[in-house]
């Protein structure tokens, strides 16, 4: 978890740096999900984890556009105008839409008792990022809704793959579907190759943003969701935020304002209370998770 929270959290300063070099948005996402394939693909295939797949493009398909190709085009696309930090604090919110979501498609993982006031903190939270720290800029609220829709994707893709997928290893449905993702977005990347050779620091922080950012952790998240529930895999998103507003505050010199601390507070307690179903500290019993864990050694 403590891996998943660090390079996730360092994704939107890849993508802050390689979009101020001048890569368009659409090669960004390609660029990531290319090498994420070229990271997860081996292993699937050493491990035997696509066998599992047969019979199943369509909820794959499914994965690969709301879990993966749309929300990263969101995300990048939104990172043109607002900070790396803020960009971070936002995806956050993914456990609260998980929570709502549960409250019609699954009840294990429906919040209960004081679970409920964890949503409208964690709502308030981003509330108020709207209205102090993007307030009055059309363009900044544009960006920032935009990266907030992509938490709802990531959250409908964490309900839908243990519903649909449940059982199949992690890896082989993290290597399906950003092939899959590569293979819808190829026209459009095509349209955006860059005119001119993008500068060094723009192709590591793409080479670390693809292999690391994108293969390895979503390797990492889908082996947490098969074995843990949606639920209470995405409380990797109370750590990652923490490490993305220091990455864009030390290194980017982003602003760290006091709408930005609150905000980030009220979403992360909020989501720890929702998904949790406790205060902090408060013992409770998990609940178990019909999903079979991966079944091949890299997946583990």
């Amino acid at each position: 978890m403590g891996l998943l929270s660090a390079v996730w959290g360092a994704s939107y300063l890849f993508i802050k740096v390689a979009l101020d070099d001048g890569v368009d948005p659409r090669f960004v996402v390609f660029s990531r999900i290319v090498l994420a394939a070229l990271v997860l693909v081996p292993i699937a295939i050493r491990g035997g984890a696509l066998q599992a797949l047969r019979g199943r493009f369509g909820p794959i398909l499914f994965m690969a556009v709301v879990h993966v190709s749309v929300p990263f085009l969101l995300i990048t696309y939104g990172e043109q105008h607002i900070a790396s930090s803020l960009t971070g604090i936002l995806v956050s919110a993914a456990p609260i839409f998980t929570v709502l979501l549960a409250l019609r498609f699954d009840d294990e993982e429906r919040p209960r008792g004081i679970a409920a006031a964890g949503v409208v903190l964690g709502i308030l939270g981003v509330a108020l990022l709207f209205g102090v720290d993007l307030s009055g800029d059309a363009t900044a609220i544009a960006g920032g809704l935009m990266v907030l829709l992509a938490s709802l994707g990531y959250a409908v893709g964490g309900l839908y793959l243990k519903a649909r997928l449940g059982g199949v290893p992690a890896v082989g449905v993290a290597a399906s579907t950003m092939v899959v993702s590569a293979v819808l977005l190829l026209p459009a990347a095509l349209l955006a190759l860059p005119s001119e050779m993008p500068s060094g620091k723009a192709i590591g922080s793409l080479l670390a943003l693809g292999a690391g950012g994108t293969g390895l952790a979503f390797l990492i998240f889908y082996t947490l969701i098969a074995t843990i529930g949606p639920g209470r895999a995405s409380l990797v998103a109370y750590i990652a935020p923490g490490f993305a507003v220091f990455y864009g505050v030390w290194l980017l010199s982003e602003p760290l304002t006091a709408g930005s601390i609150l905000g980030l507070a009220l979403i992360l307690s909020g989501s720890w209370i929702a998904a949790e179903g406790r205060l902090p500290g408060q013992a409770r019993s998990a609940p178990e998770v019909a999903v079979e864990p991966p079944k091949t050694r890299e997946a583990a």
